[in-house]
């Protein structure tokens, strides 16, 4: 407390002890898999491994290479970005490893009719080299016989390496003897015709920059526990921790590791990398993993499957069924459409409907953007086995479009049933743990308990306000209790401060009864 010593007139600045609390947000997707490329700016994550994140398809394309064979995650990002999703985490798992050879190129010449002259090849397996090919200046106009080049050797932009006074002549300025003789990082052959006049041809070499090529990876078999990854090394699926922002998880590419040499799916990889993904969201508490259904099974085997084998039980889980077509920008195999796992669209379903309605909303009863069909179509009387056990159908309604019509978790508590319900108090819990931490070592007396109350109360009213609550009145939509009762002496002495909160929050109307009878005449 200030002191004040001559007489006069002070101006203080009192702390309000009611503050305001900004949502968390709500939409922030991450997904794991692989990718065509990955980023190398970062010299602490040289592979790329650790979460990247991209706010626009165009962004992911520079940092990860866009669309690729092999590739889910992409189509899985474009679905979402094209759904309405706007910030994503990219968690890149390897699948593949160098190929261990050298990286080659031939160099053109001037003269198309000559061809590829000159064979360069790295003395390091998968080295990255560029060659810069230039023509010495000849100073002598006078000078009989042929011009002669030079060849800078350039690795990370920096020449490392610089060959001049270059010729294809027979001494010892033969571009292959001098670099041969002295480059520890190329060799050169020389793949020349003997009807070629090397005395006439002033530039057989085009001058440009040139980067050597490397093989093409080498697959390797991706196991659960690379999925999953490590929270310390910050990589895969645990390693989204260090993104504290993100609220939903995918994982697309598990169908390209599931998926066996005679072209059957490992249901129990499927499983594992699942029951990762459903404990790591629990074990942070504010996020939901968005769960696909593997490819090709009938409702029949969905429902069999989902019973006898993915026996999940989380309220932080959502599982859909079947997958959808969509447009195949690789064009492989010859097919201009390709089956992928819903979950990406599903998620820009999600951040969209966050976007234009609230979190409280259920993301259902909503069109799928990009998608052209279906795997297979789910009937009504199909749907009412699978919806019961938590799977979210996905189905086509002629000209409504094709909809994700269920918006289920996979608890069997019938609390956590729905996902925006769920996705919801992961949002009011998250704001209030972030935005009253300026109560910590405050002094735990009434003045604290009614700031608190005053903070938490204003924020959930205007929730209710919203829409997201239930009831006529505020005092039916929540309580915030944060006094004598729930702060005793005891409380206070181990320095807590407890605060109850309750929330009654929206439930969807699942199933809409409209209990028609015919009216009949009496006789006045």
């Amino acid at each position: 407390m200030p002191t004040y010593t001559a007489p006069g007139v002070y101006v203080e600045e009192v702390p309000s002890s009611q503050k305001v609390l900004s949502a968390a947000p709500t939409a922030v997707a991450a997904f794991v898999g692989f990718t065509a490329t990955f980023p190398t700016d970062d010299p602490n994550d040289p592979q790329g491994l650790s979460p990247r994140l991209v706010t626009s398809w165009s962004q992911f394309e520079s940092l990860y290479g866009g669309f690729a064979e092999g590739c889910i995650l992409p189509l899985s990002v474009y679905g979402y970005f094209a759904n309405g999703g706007s910030i994503a985490y990219i968690c890149r798992v390897p699948n593949t490893e160098p190929a261990g050879e050298p990286a080659r190129l031939a160099l053109p010449a001037a003269d198309r009719a000559l061809g590829l002259p000159v064979a360069v090849e790295s003395l390091e397996a998968d080295a990255s080299i560029t060659l810069q090919v230039s023509t010495d200046d000849a100073g002598d106009d006078d000078t009989d016989g042929p011009a002669t080049f030079s060849i800078d050797v350039l690795e990370g932009g920096a020449v490392v390496e610089s060959f001049s006074g270059l010729d294809f002549g027979k001494g010892d300025s033969n571009v292959a003897t001098k670099v041969n003789a002295t480059s520890t990082r190329i060799k050169i052959a020389l793949e020349l015709d003997d009807s070629v006049d090397l005395g006439a041809q002033l530039e057989l070499v085009k001058p440009g920059s040139y980067a050597l090529e490397k093989a093409a990876p080498v697959p390797v078999p991706v196991t659960g526990s690379k999925f999953a990854g490590s929270e310390s090394a910050r990589k895969g699926i645990n390693g989204l921790t260090v993104a504290e922002d993100v609220t939903m998880v995918i994982v697309p590419d598990l169908v390209t590791a599931a998926t066996k040499d005679d072209g059957t799916v490992d249901l129990n990889l499927w499983k594992a990398v699942q029951t990762a993904l459903i404990s790591h969201c629990e074990q942070n508490g504010n996020r939901m993993a968005v769960l696909d259904s593997p490819p090709g099974m009938s409702p029949q085997q969905i429902k069999e499957w989902r019973s006898d084998v993915a026996m999940y039980d989380s309220a932080y889980a959502a599982l859909y069924y079947p997958w959808v077509k969509v447009d195949n920008p690789t064009g492989s195999n010859g097919n201009s459409e390709i089956l992928i796992p819903p979950s990406g669209h599903v998620a820009g379903v999600w951040a969209r409907t966050d976007d234009t309605r609230g979190v409280w909303k259920a993301p259902a009863n909503d069109t799928m953007r990009g998608v052209l069909d279906i795997e297979r179509t789910v009937s009504q009387n199909e749907q009412s086995l699978l919806n019961p056990i938590g799977i979210n159908c996905i189905r086509p309604f002629g000209t409504r479009g094709i909809r994700i019509w269920g918006a289920r978790t996979l608890s069997s508590d019938t609390d956590w049933n729905y996902i925006n319900v769920r996705r919801l108090f992961n949002m009011v819990e998250t704001t209030i743990l972030t935005g009253t931490q300026w109560a910590v070592f405050e002094p735990n007396d009434m003045a604290l308990w009614e700031g608190v109350k005053r903070t938490v109360g204003a924020f959930l009213r205007g929730l209710w306000s919203a829409g997201a609550l239930f009831g006529t009145s505020a005092d039916e939509a929540f309580y915030v209790k944060c006094d004598a009762e729930t702060n005793p002496p005891e409380s206070i002495d181990q320095g807590l401060l407890v605060v109850e909160v309750g929330i009654a929050p929206v439930k969807p109307a699942e199933f809409v009864v409209f209990r028609i009878s015919q009216k009949k005449q009496v006789a006045g």
